[in-house]
């Protein structure tokens, strides 16, 4: 890094190593070699490791340090029906004035994951920049950050949903009839649309895990 970082700067840079698994599940993290690798001493590091701790994306260990939790399904169940009702809410609390124009715009990055699926890339980037334009025209702030806190915790998950071709048609499919509803004005079928997407989601989580 070319200053001394911020926590938020440490916070975001090891939160992305957690999620792509340069940090794997399980795994400890060095925080001599990580401070030294980053250049900041041990408090700030630690400060921001506590941080990630609190917000159960690495775990504190007697002894140990800190961890990266390994993959738990029943995690998975707790936090994706949770997500996908916070979600929901949001949506919800949305007025529908502040909609107009945001289907065509859900529409245009559909149309981007309907791409990347043909060209065998990666969806879970567009599938979150979808997810955040849903809902950035809810006006409550402290319910848009706390889902932003939460949905980390699942980003780990994400290859396992997005693994085969079937099922992220199937998510593009869902995400294409929410931004219809939006359109028709019928805010409480979006928000059906979209709980049933995070819950399927989770279903395919579990036939992954048999």
């Amino acid at each position: 890094m070319a200053r001394t970082p911020l926590r938020s700067d440490l916070i975001e840079e090891i939160t992305a190593r957690v999620l792509d698994g340069r940090f794997a599940a399980g795994a400890r993290v060095n925080e001599v070699h990580l401070a030294r690798e980053l250049g900041v001493s041990r408090t700030p590091l630690r400060e921001a490791l506590i941080g990630l701790a609190d917000r159960g994306l690495l775990v504190s260990a007697p002894g140990r340090g800190f961890l990266v939790p390994p993959f738990d399904l029943d995690e998975a169940r707790r936090l994706y029906p949770l997500v996908a009702e916070l979600e929901a809410l949001a949506l919800r609390w949305t007025s529908p004035l502040e909609l107009a124009g945001l289907p065509d715009a859900l529409d245009a990055v559909a149309d981007e994951m309907a791409g990347a699926l043909e060209r065998g890339a990666d969806l879970s980037e567009v599938d979150e920049r979808w997810h955040a334009l849903l809902l950035s025209r809810c006006p409550n702030a402290h319910l848009l950050r706390l889902i932003g806190q939460t949905k980390p915790l699942l980003k780990r998950y994400e290859s396992c949903y997005f693994g085969g071709a079937a099922r992220a048609g199937e998510s593009i499919g869902e995400h294409r009839r929410i931004a219809a509803a939006l359109r028709d004005g019928d805010l409480a079928a979006a928000s059906a649309v979209l709980v049933r997407n995070w819950v399927k989601a989770l279903a395919y989580l579990g036939k992954d895990e048999r």
